[in-house]
């Protein structure tokens, strides 16, 4: 099966409030074929920096173990204790004996290094269904992925696409979205 574009987002929570939103959310994408979740987890730190992980999965226990997780792959997160570590350098070594390479040094992006202390993240590793066929038209033509990223509200107001009023307000509620309800 042919998998299309993946993103790994990660979302950051001064105080999570979690209500089910977000799940829901991603379920009502899932329904329309839009984006499909590979995984997800749950990442606390605490204020001296410790982490606590939670696979956030449909998954039964022995499936997540059987499957690993790909987020922890990706990052170098070993949270399925030495049956995961095992079942990650397995995969590694795989790829690395058909010339596939994981990140290197200069490319490699610390995840949790950007977490806040005390705070939390949700780390979702989303499948990008509605792009296979932009992405497949892109490599019939001879194209290929140079860079991507999400751009700033507060950038948008720089070519127009959003004003300066509507930026302030939308950085307001995102900079106050951890204070909120205490």
């Amino acid at each position: 099966m042919a998998i299309g574009p993946v993103q790994l987002i990660v979302l950051g929570f001064a105080h999570p409030r979690f209500r089910g939103e977000i799940i829901a959310e991603l379920e009502r994408l899932r329904q329309s074929d839009t984006v499909r979740v590979i995984d997800s987890l749950a990442v606390y730190k605490d204020k001296n920096g410790d982490l606590e992980v939670e696979h956030l999965s449909n998954l039964s226990r022995d499936e997540a173990v059987e499957l690993g997780s790909k987020i922890g792959a990706l990052i170098g997160l070993g949270i399925e204790g030495e049956e995961g570590m095992e079942a990650g350098a397995a995969v590694g070594a795989e790829a690395g004996a058909e010339g596939l390479g994981m990140f290197d040094h200069e490319a490699a992006w610390d995840v949790l290094a950007d977490l806040p202390d005390d705070s939390a993240a949700a780390l979702i590793l989303l499948e990008h269904h509605w792009a296979v066929p932009l992405r497949d038209a892109v490599m019939r033509a001879g194209g290929f992925r140079v860079d991507d990223g999400f751009i700033s509200p507060l950038d948008l107001v720089a070519i127009g696409l959003h004003t300066a009023e509507e930026a302030r307000e939308l950085h307001a509620l995102e900079m106050t979205a951890g204070t909120r309800g205490k």
